[in-house]
């Protein structure tokens, strides 16, 4: 059935529903009025009267409902009329007959008076025709929306790529017609509110975006490109471009669930040579040359190393499926910092490299899960050292900061990262590619120490110059500003989980 024929068939069931209310009516009066023993001529008289005062009114709203596709196909004629520029267009979602047959014609008005190249239009619609027109061919899935952020128009891959109708999207907002979901906090409707409150123009780029179809298992990955404009005389605000990677990033992700089926077979033989290695430096100790004591240092740091890379990996898996969970405890900071850099301590000892602590007396209790945050600290030490280049020195320092968080910076003084390179150091596989050539990594560290200081309530960020060295430093919470929270849960301890993909949009509220 088309949609002209849905029209058609819903406009004849309203009629009839219509002429059998009015039929009821008109015998429920006779009725009435037989029971009261009113005369035949006053019961004929009243039900003419009221049936065609009835009459009237029904065929005045049917009319009015009836005619609301024709209306809003001469409102599309009208908003495209050279000779009349006030007439706005119309709002096809407020339809509830014919809405797909009206939507249909109106985009073709719009195609048809956008190729009108002889007619006298005026330059501000003939611009806003031919905008029209280059959306909806352009071959990418591209929406264009307003301040409402309702979608005023679609390219024909967009509907292609998420696989919907042109009435599901047009005149809907973004987030009713497309579920995003973002690897990080910094998601498309908080730049949207962040554009409409703050800036006059803006753009932003995001990578590896799942796009959730309707049926609710079709899961697609993409780029995102968004460009914003204030105040637009077209109307349109917004512009939003997706890149399919959905081929490229499911590889990703297999190579990196096989990675980790990989890597999770090594941990039994990991922890049984990590063992032999503590058993050999007790029994061995002061018994070996310098040589024999330099190659023993070595392979303990390596196994070190090797275990690191192993939880690495096994963690981000587990942030991926939002099934990493951290068990955080009240503890002094600098007894864990301490503890959690021993092994790095060693490794930079045996590259030539010195850690020096500078740590605030008195720093109040914080807040931390021992095991993962020694991941963050041993991720920024292990970079600091790699990146270090020839120089010697790294340096820890620790403080509580202006917000009364307890703050730590790793810093080294070595190659340095070039600014356009710092938005996406915390992305998920991302290495800069001037320098992993020559220094080895997996692009992960980064990304899981995000994601735990994020879980345990601080912040993680850099600052750098090329050939004058990095600075890495995160916030962790006082264990104090957590009392309300500890007070509320029936254990002693703070239970948080690293999140998985953000969801940002008006259909997981629902």
């Amino acid at each position: 059935m088309d949609n002209f024929q849905k029209l058609e068939r819903k406009a004849y069931t309203y009629l009839i529903v219509l002429h059998c209310l009015l039929i009821v009516f008109a015998l429920s009066i006779w009725l009435v009025g037989t029971q009261f023993g009113l005369p035949p001529v006053v019961i004929v008289s009243t039900d003419a009267i009221v049936t065609l005062v009835l009459a009237h009114f029904a065929a005045k709203a049917g009319s009015s409902y009836l005619m609301k596709p024709l209306k809003a196909l001469w409102q599309a004629i009208l908003h495209v009329a050279p000779d009349t520029t006030t007439v706005a267009a119309p709002n096809m979602t407020e339809l509830r007959m014919g809405r797909e047959l009206i939507t249909s014609l109106a985009n073709r008005v719009y195609q048809f008076a956008s190729q009108e190249d002889g007619r006298d239009l005026a330059t501000h619609r003939k611009s806003i025709l031919q905008a029209v027109n280059v959306v909806s061919r352009f071959p990418l899935p591209v929406f264009v929306f307003n301040k409402e952020q309702f979608v005023t128009n679609a390219s024909l891959k967009a509907l292609e790529y998420l696989q919907l109708e042109s009435p599901q999207v047009f005149g809907q907002r973004i987030f009713d017609s497309v579920n995003f979901e973002f690897p990080s906090e910094f998601t498309l409707e908080k730049w949207i509110d962040d554009c409409q409150q703050n800036k006059v123009t803006d753009q932003a780029y995001w990578e590896r975006v799942h796009v959730v179809l309707r049926d609710g298992k079709t899961v697609k990955q993409c780029d995102i490109a968004a460009y914003y404009n204030r105040d637009n005389e077209s109307g349109t605000e917004f512009i939003v471009t997706l890149f399919d990677h959905t081929e490229e990033y499911s590889k990703d992700d297999q190579s990196l669930s096989f990675v980790a089926l990989a890597v999770h077979e090594l941990r039994t033989p990991l922890t049984v040579m990590r063992g032999y290695i503590e058993v050999f430096e007790e029994e061995l100790e002061g018994k070996l040359d310098d040589e024999l004591q330099t190659y023993m240092d070595r392979l303990r740091v390596s196994a070190d190393q090797l275990s690191a890379f192993v939880g690495n990996i096994l963690n981000v898996v587990k942030i991926e499926e939002n099934q990493l969970s951290l068990q955080m405890v009240e503890g002094t900071w600098e007894s864990l910092l301490r503890t959690a850099s021993l092994p790095m301590q060693n490794h930079a000892q045996a590259l030539g490299k010195s850690i020096t602590f500078t740590i605030e007396p008195n720093l109040p209790t914080v807040a931390a899960d021992p095991v993962s945050i020694s991941q963050v600290v041993n991720n920024l030490l292990d970079n600091a050292i790699k990146y270090s280049n020839t120089t010697t020195e790294i340096i820890v320092t620790s403080s509580l900061n202006q917000e009364g968080m307890v703050e730590t910076t790793v810093q080294d003084f070595g190659v340095g990262i070039p600014e356009s390179v710092l938005p996406n150091l915390f992305e998920k596989f991302y290495r800069n590619h001037r320098t992993k050539a020559q220094i080895g990594g997996t692009g992960l560290g980064l990304y899981l120490s995000k994601a735990i200081v994020d879980a345990h309530g601080g912040n993680i960020w850099v600052r750098s110059k090329p050939g004058k060295g990095s600075s890495f430093s995160f916030t962790l919470q006082p264990y104090a500003q957590l009392a309300d929270e500890v007070k509320n849960s029936n254990n002693t301890d703070i239970v948080r989980h690293a999140h998985g993909w953000i969801k940002n949009h008006s259909l997981y509220r629902k």
